[in-house]
């Protein structure tokens, strides 16, 4: 099992996400719960080119502080959507013949959309923990309804298995 945080960069982990204060307590319990439990944490950092808020080596590429790696963690970056297209995950989750991942980050419509079906079609178990995901407003669906909609219907039963905190933190114990 694997842990995949992706997205949680300073520019775009503010409070204008949905459920912010939850979002913020859950993935950093589940990371807590990763590493109690030896379950490797990996980052994807999205890169949008030089002048985004999202440009590698500025504050707002950076992890957010609350979830900040730690040193040998491993830390993809990626220029798409998806954390499989053109990075290195794929070939180390194939290495270490890794079936599990739980994804957690942002936003729930567009990079952890795409990573959940891209790992889904790669053959992977994919595990998405109640409000470790979230996104803004945009011009068709507010923040809740977005999270909702792919939360509850397009991802649960069909490209990921959506759980409660407690299953997914449970699922993460070692035996004994």
């Amino acid at each position: 099992m694997v842990l995949l945080v992706i997205d949680t960069q300073n520019a775009i982990t503010n409070s204008q996400l949905h459920n912010f204060k939850g979002f913020v307590s859950n993935v950093e319990q589940i990371i807590k719960a990763a590493r109690e439990n030896n379950v490797e944490v990996i980052y994807a950092r999205h890169d949008d080119g030089p002048g985004s808020e999202l440009t590698r080596g500025t504050w707002g590429y950076d992890i957010f502080d609350k979830f900040a790696p730690l040193e040998g963690d491993k830390i993809i970056d990626k220029r798409f959507n998806s954390a499989f297209k053109e990075t290195p995950l794929l070939n180390h989750l194939k290495q270490k013949e890794e079936k599990d991942l739980i994804a957690v980050g942002l936003q729930t419509d567009y990079c952890i959309d795409a990573t959940i079906k891209c790992g889904f079609e790669h053959g992977f178990r994919i595990i998405v923990p109640t409000d470790a995901n979230t996104t803004v407003n945009n011009d068709f669906l507010n923040a809740s309804e977005t999270y909702r909609y792919y939360n509850d219907f397009i991802w649960n039963g069909r490209y990921a298995e959506c759980t409660s905190l407690e299953e997914t933190l449970e699922r993460m114990r070692i035996p004994g």
